[in-house]
């Protein structure tokens, strides 16, 4: 019988490792006006996403199994401002850091911790509860991300998955291979 457990971790780092990879690969097509570009004044920038992505995983997945998923250190309000002068590179850094501590903590779990409890706004879940909750949440923003993207490239835009009117040609090709 498969473990079911084993499996879970490992299509859930997968799925993750995705969502950064389509953010990223969206993130790349951008010009640094347009990364930090509004589409209005109630909406998010690319970069104040990155930022708020960030501050969540930080404060989510450090000392996960130990700590209240919320830390004492995060403010969240302030991962939707981004200060005048701000340099993409320092968002993408801490972009970066949230990334790798979320995907070496769920790296290091192993089936039996799915059951465990942890913390999150002193609210319990279970550990395979708190992944789903991760999970849900960056792929939301990653949308968006890939939405503002599309956007702000318009026709420029490459496209990350199958392009429009090429589904029948990559479906024959996995046919073929498969």
């Amino acid at each position: 019988m498969p473990d079911i457990g084993k499996m879970y971790l490992e299509d859930a780092a997968r799925t993750l490792s995705d969502l950064k990879r389509q953010a990223d690969a969206a993130m790349a097509q951008l010009s640094d006006e347009q990364f930090f570009a509004i589409l209005d004044t109630k909406s998010n920038s690319v970069a104040m996403l990155v930022k708020h992505m960030a501050g969540n995983l930080r404060s989510r997945w450090t000392d996960f199994l130990t700590t209240d998923g919320e830390k004492p250190d995060r403010n969240r309000d302030q991962e939707f401002i981004v200060p005048a002068g701000a340099a993409r590179s320092e968002i993408l850094q801490g972009w970066e850091h949230g990334w790798k501590v979320m995907l070496d903590t769920l790296g290091a779990l192993q089936p039996e911790d799915l059951a465990r409890e942890v913390l999150i706004r002193r609210e319990p879940h279970s550990v395979l509860r708190a992944i789903n909750r991760s999970l849900a949440h960056l792929a939301l923003h990653g949308g968006q991300i890939v939405l503002l993207a599309k956007h702000w490239k318009g026709a420029e835009w490459k496209t990350l998955s199958i392009p429009r009117g090429q589904s029948e040609a990559v479906n024959a090709a996995y046919r073929a291979q498969f």
